[in-house]
C-alpha cells in the first residue's frame, strides 16, 4: 500500500492548488477546471482566489470570462454551494451535483409556499412561476430579480423562514424561485449590476447566455467524472473528504470511487483514496507563502483539516465550518489577515512563522493592499479572527 507522508500532502497542495505553480494556458479556465470550481458564495471570493494564484491577476479577467467570453459561469452544485465552473463542465456538473441539489430546493420551496398559504398546489405555483421568468427572459433578455418581480405577479408571495423568531419576518419567495430555475440548469447568473465585491446578477436562459443549454452525461458517469477530478487536485484524501466535499451519501462516494477505480492509501497512519495513476512521489517544493480569501477553495478542500490547521481550527473557522480569510506557509495556516481603518491588509499570525515567511506574507500583505486600491472586502461569514479585528 502505498504511503502518503503530511510533506508529501502539503508539497501535492502547493503544485496542484497553483500556490506554488503556475497554471498553464488562460489561468481563469485553467484554474477553475483543475480544481473542479471556485468558491463563490462570497462575491469577493474568487477574484481574491485567482489573484493568489495568477501574477498579474485584474478583476477585469474573471469579469472578460464571466461576462464576455462566458467560458466560466456561477452554478449552485457540490454542498448547496455557489461556485465558479467552467461552463463547459456543466454536463458534468448538472447530474452530478447540482440535480440532487436542484430536487431538496424544489420540494423545499413546494412545502414552504403551501405553509404559507401562496398556493394550496405547491408543485403547480412554481411550474407556473418559473414558466412566466422563463417566457420573460427569453422576450426581454437578461433581467435582475426586482425587474421581473414587479412584471410577473406569478412570482408574488412572502413566507416566514423563522416564525417568532427575531430573524424571522416575511420574506419575498421570488429570490428561491430564481434559485431553483437556475440550480437545475434553466437559469444562470448573467451580467452583475454590483461591484465585483456584490451580488446583483441579471438572470438569463441558459441557452441564450451560453449559446445552448448543454446536453448532460449520464449520472453515474458524472458523479466520477467529478470525484476523480477533486482527487487528481486534492488527493490523495479519505471517504470521509470526499463524501464532504461532494454534499452526497457515503453510498454515492463509494460507488463514484469504484468507478474511477480509486485506490486504498496510507496518510500518516489514516486510511485514505488515491487515483490509481496517481500515486509517485511528490518532490518538494521551495517555500512558499499565500494569502487566501474567506471561503477559498484550498482553505475548504477537505473535512479532516488538521494536517493544515494545527490547533488553529477554532480561529481561522466560525461555528458552522466556514473559513475566513488565512495566512498560509509551506502547507500549514498559521493564522489569518484583514484590513484596518486605511484599508491596509495586516497580518494576524498565530504563532511565529520564523523570519523568511513573516518577511514573504508581509510582501504579499503590501501587494493585496495596492491591488484592492482602497476596495473593502468583509468576509461573508467571518471567523473568530476576523472578528477580533473589527
Amino acid at each position: 500500500m502505498r504511503s502518503f507522508t503530511i510533506g508529501e500532502r502539503r508539497a501535492r497542495l502547493a503544485r496542484r492548488n497553483f500556490l506554488a505553480k503556475e497554471p498553464q494556458g488562460d489561468p481563469v479556465p485553467a484554474i477553475t477546471a483543475a480544481m473542479v470550481g471556485l468558491h463563490a458564495t462570497d462575491p469577493a471570493t474568487p477574484y481574491l482566489s485567482l489573484w493568489a494564484r495568477t501574477p498579474g491577476f485584474t478583476v477585469d479577467d474573471l469579469d472578460r470570462e464571466l461576462y464576455q467570453r462566458r467560458s466560466v459561469v456561477k452554478h449552485l452544485a457540490m454542498r448547496r454551494t455557489l461556485w465558479v465552473v467552467r461552463a463547459q463542465d456543466l454536463p458534468a456538473i448538472q447530474p452530478g451535483a447540482s440535480d440532487r441539489v436542484a430536487d431538496n430546493e424544489r420540494r423545499r420551496l413546494v412545502a414552504d409556499a403551501q405553509k404559507a398559504g401562496v398556493a394550496t398546489n405547491g408543485d403547480a405555483w412554481l411550474d407556473r412561476a418559473s414558466e412566466a421568468v422563463l417566457r420573460y427572459l427569453a422576450d426581454n433578455g437578461p433581467a435582475g430579480a426586482a425587474e421581473m418581480r414587479a412584471a410577473l405577479p406569478e412570482l408574488t408571495g412572502t413566507y416566514d423562514p423563522a416564525p417568532g423568531k427575531r430573524y424571522g419576518g416575511e420574506t419575498p419567495l421570488a429570490p428561491r424561485v430564481f434559485t431553483v430555475l437556475s440550480v437545475r440548469g434553466d437559469i444562470v447568473r448573467g451580467p452583475n449590476d454590483g461591484a465585483w465585491t456584490v451580488s446583483r446578477p441579471r438572470w438569463a436562459n441558459t441557452g441564450d447566455w451560453l449559446g445552448a443549454r448543454p446536453d448532460v452525461m449520464p449520472t453515474e458517469k458524472a458523479r466520477a467524472e467529478l470525484l476523480g477530478r477533486w482527487l487528481r487536485a486534492f488527493g490523495p484524501a479519505t471517504l470521509a473528504d470526499a463524501k464532504w466535499w461532494f454534499g452526497t451519501t457515503l453510498t454515492v462516494a463509494r460507488r463514484a470511487l469504484d468507478d474511477i477505480g480509486a485506490v486504498e492509501v496510507d496518510i500518516d497512519g489514516t486510511p485514505g483514496i488515491a487515483l490509481p495513476d496517481d500515486l509517485e512521489a511528490e518532490p518538494d517544493v521551495e517555500p512558499w507563502c499565500a494569502l487566501l480569501p474567506g471561503l477559498d477553495v484550498t482553505t475548504m478542500g477537505w473535512a479532516h483539516r488538521d494536517w493544515y490547521l494545527g490547533e488553529h481550527r477554532a480561529q481561522v473557522f466560525d461555528a458552522n465550518g466556514n473559513a475566513g480569510p488565512t495566512a498560509w506557509c509551506n502547507g500549514r495556516v498559521l493564522g489569518g489577515w484583514y484590513q484596518d481603518a486605511d484599508g491596509r491588509v495586516r497580518l494576524q499570525l498565530l504563532e511565529d512563522p520564523g523570519r523568511d515567511c513573516r518577511k514573504t506574507l508581509e510582501r504579499k500583505a503590501s501587494e493585496l493592499t495596492d491591488w484592492l486600491g482602497g476596495t473593502r472586502v468583509s468576509p461573508r461569514f467571518p471567523s473568530v479572527l476576523s472578528k477580533a479585528a473589527r
